[in-house]
C-alpha cells in the first residue's frame, strides 16, 4: 500500500533540508502532496538559487529529477528496499499517481484534497516550520492552504512534524511549540548531531532530514546510528 504524506516549506532559512526530504521520501516510494509558501518560494532563490513558479509548478525547479540526485547512493538503497526499479527516477511518474510521485497544491488553494480530513494521508512535514506558521496553526488563525492542512492533522490525530530553524527563541516561540506539542504535533529542530562521522554540509542535512524519516516511519541508512559500526553508514 502507497504511503501517503504532506510535505510544506514556508519562509524559515534552511530550505535545502525540505529538498533532500522530497529526495529521499520520493525514493522511498512515498506519493508527496507539497505545498510551497510566497516567502517559501523567496527563501528558495535565496539560500538555494532555485527559481520556482508556483504558479505554474515544475518539479525539475527542486532539481528533484537531477543525474546527481539518481547516482545518490543513499537513495539508491532507499529505491532497492522499496522495490523501486533502479533504473527508474525518484520522481516517479509526477502528478500520475504512481508510488513515488509528487503533487503539487498552490497555497491559497483551499478546495485541495489535502484541506479536507476525509483525505487520507499517514501524517505531515512542514519543513522549515517558520514562527508565523507555528503561531497561525496553534492559534487556529489559518491564512493558506499549509496551515489548513496542519490544522486537519490535528483534528484527525494524524502525525505532524513542525520542524523550526531559529535561534535564540522568544518567549512566545518557546510558548507555540509547548502549545503545539500538547495539540499532538511533533517538534523536531532542525538542529544536526555531529556524532555520526560528519565530512560534508549534506552529512548534517542528512541528520535531521534522518529523523524526519524515523519519525515517519520511514526506514533509512541516511546516517551512521548511535553505537552502530563505523562501518554502516
Amino acid at each position: 500500500m502507497k504511503r501517503n504524506f504532506v510535505v510544506a516549506v514556508t519562509g524559515a532559512s534552511g530550505v535545502t533540508y525540505a529538498v533532500r526530504l522530497l529526495e529521499v521520501l520520493l525514493a522511498a516510494g512515498c506519493d508527496i502532496h507539497l505545498v510551497i509558501s510566497a516567502a517559501a518560494q523567496i527563501v528558495l532563490e535565496q539560500e538555494l538559487n532555485l527559481t520556482v513558479n508556483l504558479d505554474d509548478f515544475n518539479p525539475a525547479a527542486l532539481m528533484l529529477d537531477s543525474g546527481e540526485t539518481l547516482r545518490d547512493p543513499k537513495l539508491q538503497s532507499l529505491r532497492t528496499k522499496s522495490g523501486i526499479s533502479a533504473d527508474s527516477s525518484n520522481v516517479l511518474g509526477f502528478g500520475s499517481g504512481e508510488p513515488g510521485s509528487l503533487h503539487f497544491y498552490h497555497h491559497r488553494d483551499y478546495l485541495a484534497a489535502i484541506a479536507s480530513g476525509s483525505f487520507l494521508t499517514e501524517g505531515m512535514v512542514i519543513c522549515p516550520c517558520s514562527s508565523g506558521t507555528l503561531s497561525s496553526i496553534v492559534h487556529g488563525t489559518s491564512t493558506n492552504l499549509i496551515h489548513r492542512a496542519a490544522e486537519v492533522h490535528l483534528k484527525e490525530r494524524r502525525r505532524l512534524i513542525l520542524v523550526p530553524r531559529e535561534t535564540p527563541l522568544s518567549l512566545t516561540q518557546i510558548q507555540n511549540m509547548r502549545l503545539a506539542a500538547e495539540a499532538g504535533a511533533i517538534i523536531l529542530p532542525a538542529a544536526p548531531g555531529f556524532y555520526h562521522g560528519v565530512k560534508l554540509i549534506g552529512d548534517l542535512v542528512d541528520f535531521v532530514v534522518s529523523r524526519i524519516c524515523d519519525q515517519l516511519g520511514i526506514p533509512n541508512g541516511l546516517i551512521r546510528r548511535w553505537g552502530s559500526p563505523e562501518s554502516e553508514e
